[in-house]
């Protein structure tokens, strides 16, 4: 039987720093990602992939709010939905391109997916996720005002509105996920962290105003598809103690255990390295095999161990 992975990929993946985002520029930076993981699936792996949409959804916001008085606009559960599409749709393309070079003939598919969140989560009660552009001051009261919003500065660049990140519960397409995979389909999913949902009184599915953590979604996903490998591809070649100091220092092999020793003392900060090491721990202690920590380009060299952060019991 094949091994499986799921392969989890940022958001900044898509765009790269110092790019404006044009459709051209994803789409090649989703090419480069395509390349390493068809190779990857040409050894055999089937693989599920995930990713994020933090400068996609924030886009998807900005054309909301500014069209608002000649279209209807979009609630944030809506904005994940819409960039699971867009993103599933340029990442498929690519990648069935690639897979194609390969002399492969798989289907690529890629499935909206709603997550479960606790509607009495504290996360709602103290919103911490920055979403969107910077605003004036006098801008971000008056949305503060007239539209609810919960706004904090960021005294080098502004105002933000700022959202819940709830814990994830379920995933909902869970079967569905789990059944393509067993047909042999490449999977797109959870895109975003998932569209956050919450049922409603009536048992009725609610959209919900919050951005899930892609990567700890990815680990609940990652443990109830009982993968061999999750693999979180990030801006870096692995995970490194004491980070862009002169102290720096490479991490290729350690445990939960130690990775939580250093993440307790504060090495992984949370805007950053902090939520991929916390979702490879949690993975791995709900009885997860192995998760690699790296990038793209360094894909296949982390697979024969040459490269990456491993991380295992």
């Amino acid at each position: 039987m094949a091994q499986k992975a799921l392969i989890a990929v940022g958001g900044n993946s898509l765009i790269r720093a110092g790019e404006r985002g044009t459709l051209a520029e994803q789409s090649a930076n989703a090419r480069a990602t395509a390349k390493s993981i068809a190779r990857m699936i040409k050894l055999g792996w089937e693989v599920v992939i995930t990713h994020g949409n933090g400068p996609q959804a924030g886009a998807a916001l900005l054309r909301s709010e500014r069209a608002g008085n000649e279209v209807y606009t979009h609630t944030l559960d809506m904005c994940v939905a819409t960039t699971q599409s867009e993103i599933g749709y340029i990442m498929q393309r690519e990648l069935e391109f690639e897979l194609k070079q390969l002399g492969l003939k798989k289907l690529v598919t890629t499935i909206p997916t709603m997550v479960l969140v606790d509607k009495n989560d504290n996360a709602f009660k103290n919103p911490t996720k920055p979403i969107g552009p910077f605003y004036e001051k006098n801008v971000a009261e008056q949305k503060r005002r007239t539209l609810g919003w919960d706004i904090v500065e960021d005294a080098a660049r502004g105002y933000r509105r700022v959202v819940a990140s709830p814990e994830p519960i379920e995933v909902l397409q869970l079967e569905v996920i789990s059944k393509s995979i067993e047909m042999g389909i490449v999977v797109i999913a959870l895109g975003g962290g998932g569209i956050p949902v919450a049922y409603g009184e009536n048992g009725e599915i609610v959209g919900m105003e919050a951005v899930i953590d892609k990567d700890r979604s990815s680990a609940l996903l990652a443990k109830n598809l009982n993968v061999d490998l999750f693999v979180i591809s990030t801006d870096t070649d692995q995970v490194y103690l004491n980070y862009k100091t002169d102290r720096q220092q490479g991490i290729r092999k350690a445990t939960a255990e130690e990775m939580q020793r250093y993440l307790d003392e504060g090495q992984f900060p949370p805007g950053s390295m902090g939520p991929k090491v916390e979702s490879a721990i949690k993975f791995i202690k709900n009885g997860g095999k192995k998760v690699i920590i790296t990038s793209y380009e360094y894909l296949m060299d982390a697979l024969e161990e040459k490269a990456g952060t491993h991380i295992s019991e």
